[in-house]
C-alpha cells in the first residue's frame, strides 16, 4: 500500500505498480495509471483508518513522515510492515528509491532509475556551469504562511543555473521577500496543481514594484513537479530551467505581461517627479 504520491510514482517508474493494492486519491492525481477497479483508493494518508488498510490486505505500507500521531497509530494498528520516508535532499530521494527497490526485491530497477535522474540533472547543470551571473530565485511551497520550497528544489535551482534565496523549508513573509528583490519568483503550492493565483498574490503582498514582477518573471510550476520527491522532479527541473532562461516547459505558467506601454502607478509618479524637476531647472 502506498500512502504517498512520490512512492506511487517511484513504483510506477520501476514497473511495479501492479504490486500496489491501495493508494490515495492524491497518488492518482500524480499517477493516473494507479486508478483501476482492482486497486483501493483511500481519501488521504492523514485520515486513513486501520479498517481501510486492513481491507486492502497489504504486506507493506509505505508513507512519508512526519505524520500526525493518530495517523501513525492507525497504520501500526493495521499490523502491516511500515516503511516511513522523510527526504530533504536529492541524495535522500535517491536513498528512498533504493530502499523501496530493495524491499520490493528489484534493486537493479532502483539503481537504473537513480542513475537516470542523476544523469539528467548533471546534464542540465553542465549547461550552466560557466555562467558568471546566476539569477536570484525565490521559490514558494505555500502561501499562507509563506514557506520556501524544500532543499531539493534549491538543488534543482542550482542545477538550472540559478541562486535560491532564503532558507529552504522555512517560513518567511512578504516584506522579507520584497527586501531580497529576487530576479525570478516561482510558486508551487502543495495541493494547488497549477492554480496559484499569481496576479492576486502580487497585488495582495505589495510586490508590484519588485524586479521579477516588472519584468514579468513570475511563474507557477505544477505542484507535483517540485513537491513530489520522485522522478517527477525532472519535470520540475525542466520547468525551472525554462523559467530562468526563457522558453516553454510542461507545467510552467507565467504571469501575464503588462500591456505595451503600461506602467505601474509608482513608475508613473517617479517619472512625473523627474519631469517636474527638469522643467523647474
Amino acid at each position: 500500500m502506498s500512502l504517498q504520491p512520490s512512492v506511487t510514482v517511484i513504483l510506477d517508474r520501476m514497473g511495479l505498480l501492479d504490486r500496489v493494492v491501495a493508494c490515495t486519491k492524491y497518488c492518482v492525481d500524480v499517477c493516473p495509471a494507479a486508478k483501476t477497479a482492482e486497486r483501493s483508493i483511500i481519501q488521504d494518508s492523514w485520515s486513513a483508518k486501520a479498517e481501510e488498510i486492513l481491507a486492502a490486505k497489504p504486506d507493506l505500507v509505505i508513507a512519508s513522515v512526519p505524520y500526525q500521531l493518530e495517523a501513525v497509530a492507525e497504520i501500526l494498528k493495521a499490523g502491516a510492515q511500515f516503511l516511513g520516508l522523510a527526504p530533504k535532499r536529492l541524495n535522500e530521494v535517491y536513498s528512498d528509491i533504493s530502499s523501496i527497490a530493495g524491499i520490493m526485491h528489484a534493486p537493479e530497477r532502483g539503481r537504473y532509475l537513480i542513475r537516470e535522474m542523476q544523469m539528467e540533472i548533471a546534464r542540465v547543470k553542465n549547461r550552466y556551469a560557466s555562467c558568471e551571473r546566476r539569477p536570484r530565485v525565490y521559490c514558494e511551497e505555500w502561501g499562507k504562511p509563506l514557506i520556501h520550497s524544500q532543499r531539493w528544489v534549491e538543488e534543482l535551482v542550482d542545477a538550472a543555473g540559478g541562486e535560491f534565496v532564503g532558507e529552504p523549508g522555512r517560513t518567511t513573509d512578504a516584506d522579507t521577500v520584497a527586501a531580497l528583490d529576487p530576479d525570478i519568483i516561482i510558486a508551487a503550492w502543495c495541493g494547488a496543481g497549477d492554480r496559484v493565483p499569481l496576479e492576486r498574490i502580487i497585488q495582495q503582498r505589495g510586490w508590484t514594484e519588485l524586479r521579477a514582477v516588472r519584468e514579468a518573471r513570475v511563474f507557477c510550476i505544477n505542484d507535483e513537479y517540485l513537491n513530489t520527491p520522485a522522478p517527477t522532479l525532472l519535470l520540475g527541473l525542466h520547468a525551472v530551467e525554462a523559467a530562468l532562461h526563457g522558453g516553454e516547459a510542461d507545467g510552467l505558467r507565467r504571469i501575464a505581461r503588462p500591456e505595451h506601454g503600461e506602467r505601474s502607478p509608482q513608475r508613473n509618479r517617479e517619472e512625473g517627479d523627474s519631469s517636474s524637476l527638469r522643467s523647474s531647472e
